[in-house]
């Protein structure tokens, strides 16, 4: 169930008793609130993130057709939180931002509002936006600290759903408008005063939760540089139909994130006909869906997120008004419903399955896992998991692993080799993953489907020089990435 925050009834009646008008300077009261939502009785939390809405009040077609799409997709998402994440009203200002908030004020839902590099070309200035959303019933943003660069930079906490305890963090960032020199980057970039605000919010409320980053999402307008970095990769949907214009200044929001550990994922705007979501390094980047017919593009609707309570990543989808698609899970990096046309592959009938695998010894100037293929070993046995502490020595050496997997439920899994030098993983005989040849540490996945039950497994590895490492995990839709645990390994037994 939505719910107004107690602190909406008390700052209504402090603007009824005070009568702020929308062109007043905020007072002290406005600023810098404690801003807070809980999950719901169900223990989840779901965002209907709408972007580039482009209100434009002369053309009623367009403006209709927004307002069907907005309307309809709250009655059927039912979110607890609307954000908006900029682009919202071209003009007029009063008028257009009084019809789009009446949307969610409408339908009962809170709201949250981030600045797009146009909502302050109209007649009104970021601060006279904020000051006319704080007056609406269901905003639970804040034109932020006074002290940073831009309007809009402020954090929500959610709840738990049976108590004030603070469960997850929702960022809001100002990602600025234009850049001030055009030789340098068209669009403006999100300030290090803001980063160093960020990292000091973080690290604080990390420090509350007895040194556990809180998992957290962040919304913003104009994408990262990092934004180009997921196209085409395996852990990546939707649609990338136009360049990505992100600033040509990188000033390290990113890796901030990623040094604080809590962000999981960062939801933006602006370039309407991308709306895409991949995983890179760790954080899932995503586009929102275009949801207004005063911009370009197409493709009209909500991008949806869920979070559950008390569990790090979550599910999104897009919401339109034909239905819903690009259903993805974080950060598994793959959908969240099963396809009935997947194919998984079948168990092996095993009669004697015993733990550990076996392992054969190799010893030689390699450059490829196939070089020992036809060898004679120097040794051989049985380990309880794949190990490199077998070796006889730091380089010139290749190991075979073989045995069973005992997958615990059919679904969807994804396998990483993570090595240095060069290694293979085979399941049922099937290639899986080739991270062969000399390198450093890389690391390599894939995704594939497989029955309950025993599966071949295969790994080769080769140590040259340098680095001796090889690591096999697993994740899937309810397994976080984890290193193949003992008992999952077996081998079958000779009778």
């Amino acid at each position: 169930m939505n719910r107004f925050r107690s602190y909406h009834l008390i700052l209504s009646v402090f603007l009824a008793l005070f009568a702020v008008g929308c062109n007043t300077t905020a007072p002290e009261a406005l600023k810098d609130k404690e801003l807070s939502l809980q999950f719901n009785e169900n223990q989840t939390f779901k965002i209907a993130q709408f972007t580039d809405i482009h209100w434009r009040n002369e053309n009623e077609e367009q403006c209709a057709k927004t307002e069907e799409v907005i309307r309809q997709i709250l009655e059927i998402e039912k979110p607890d939180l609307a954000v908006l994440t900029g682009d919202i009203v071209n003009h007029p200002a009063e008028d257009g931002w009084k019809r789009v908030t009446s949307f969610f004020t409408d339908a009962g839902v809170n709201f949250a509002v981030t600045m797009g590099n146009h909502d302050h070309e109209s007649e009104w200035t970021h601060q006279q936006i904020f000051e006319f959303l704080a007056s609406k019933p269901g905003f639970v943003g804040e034109i932020g600290p006074e002290d940073i660069s831009g309007e809009g930079n402020y954090i929500i906490t959610l709840q738990s759903a049976e108590s004030d305890a603070v469960k997850a963090l929702l960022y809001f960032f100002d990602s600025n408008a234009y850049a001030p020199d055009k030789t340098v980057s068209d669009y403006d970039w999100i300030k290090f005063d803001q980063i160093a605000w960020y990292r000091e919010q973080s690290k604080n409320y990390t420090a509350k939760n007895g040194g556990e980053p809180y998992p957290a999402l962040a919304f913003f307008h104009i994408p990262l540089p990092e934004y180009s970095e997921v196209i085409g990769k395996p852990t990546t949907i939707g649609e990338s139909d136009e360049r990505i214009c992100s600033p040509e200044i990188n000033t390290g929001m990113f890796a901030s994130m990623w040094e604080m550990k809590d962000v999981m994922g960062t939801f933006v705007g602006h370039d309407h006909n991308n709306n895409y979501i991949g995983i890179y390094n760790g954080i899932a980047l995503a586009y929102g869906q275009s949801s207004g017919y005063g911009g370009y593009g197409n493709m009209k609707g909500s991008r949806i997120i869920e979070l559950q309570e008390g569990k790090y990543g979550f599910n999104t989808w897009v919401r339109t008004l034909e239905g819903t698609s690009l259903h993805y899970n974080f950060p598994f990096g793959y959908s969240f419903i099963t396809d009935e046309k997947q194919e998984f592959l079948p168990a092996k009938k095993v009669e004697n399955p015993e733990k550990g695998l076996k392992y054969k010894y190799y010893e030689g100037n390699f450059a490829s896992v196939g070089d020992y293929s036809s060898l004679q070993p120097k040794k051989q046995g049985e380990v309880r998991n794949i190990s490199l502490d077998l070796a006889d020595s730091d380089n010139y050496f290749g190991v075979e692993f073989n045995g069973l997997i005992k997958i615990p439920e059919t679904g969807m899994y994804r396998f990483f080799a993570f090595s240095d030098d060069g290694s293979q993983v085979f399941i049922d005989g099937n290639p899986v993953i080739d991270n062969d040849g000399k390198h450093g540490l890389i690391k390599k996945d894939a995704l594939l489907g497989l029955e309950k039950g025993f599966h071949e497994l295969k790994v080769l590895y080769f140590q040259h020089t340098g680095t001796k490492k090889v690591e096999i995990s697993y994740s899937s839709l309810d397994i976080p990435e984890t290193l193949l645990p003992d008992s999952l390994l077996y081998h079958e037994k000779s009778r």
